[in-house]
């Protein structure tokens, strides 16, 4: 793996233009909720979809910042900070778990595995948080509630945007194709 691949070709107007209409797609599709969990979370009309895109399409790094950028702003500014209990909390549950949606970069060839993998590492950060700081609502083994609740809304979301994201992203190659 050479560096080019863990750096955005360029951060030129397009990048940034790209990132930019992508966190907004992000958090229009993040407005379109299926189903609200109590505690936080929710399955939307696939909220990952464009920054897996723009990772498959500029690489992880600039997934990482989008993602993270978009989480800021989803976690902090467009929520109000209601979902604002602990700084680390706020950290784990929002920049970290969608910036890692950027892994899906380092799998241009195979959008699916990298998906997946993005996806799994979002779960894991979410877990994460649902562990150190959510135990109070457990009935039970705090892990498996973190691991139980987190996957109930999640795994939902995920394979909504697995499907959206292939479906994207195999347009995008025919686009790409024909010119």
């Amino acid at each position: 793996m050479t560096t080019q691949t863990l750096r955005p070709r360029t951060w030129d107007t397009r990048f940034i233009a790209e990132a930019g209409v992508s966190i907004a797609l992000a958090g229009a599709l993040h407005l379109v909720k299926l189903w609200q969990m109590p505690q936080g979370g929710s399955i939307t009309l696939g909220t990952m979809v464009p920054l897996f895109i723009l990772a498959l399409r500029r690489g992880p790094v600039a997934g990482f910042v989008a993602g993270a950028v978009y989480g800021i702003l989803e976690g902090w500014i467009l929520s109000g900070g209601k979902n604002f209990y602990y700084p680390a909390q706020v950290i784990l549950d929002y920049p970290v778990a969608f910036g890692v949606l950027g892994l899906a970069g380092f799998f241009p060839k195979t959008p699916a595995f990298g998906v997946l993998i993005a996806s799994l590492a979002r779960y894991g950060a979410h877990v994460l948080s649902g562990i150190l700081f959510f135990g109070q609502y457990a009935k039970g083994p705090v892990v498996l509630y973190s691991l139980t609740y987190n996957a109930l809304y999640l795994l939902p979301d995920f394979i909504i945007a697995v499907v959206l994201t292939l479906l994207v992203w195999e347009r995008l190659g025919r686009l790409q194709a024909s010119r």
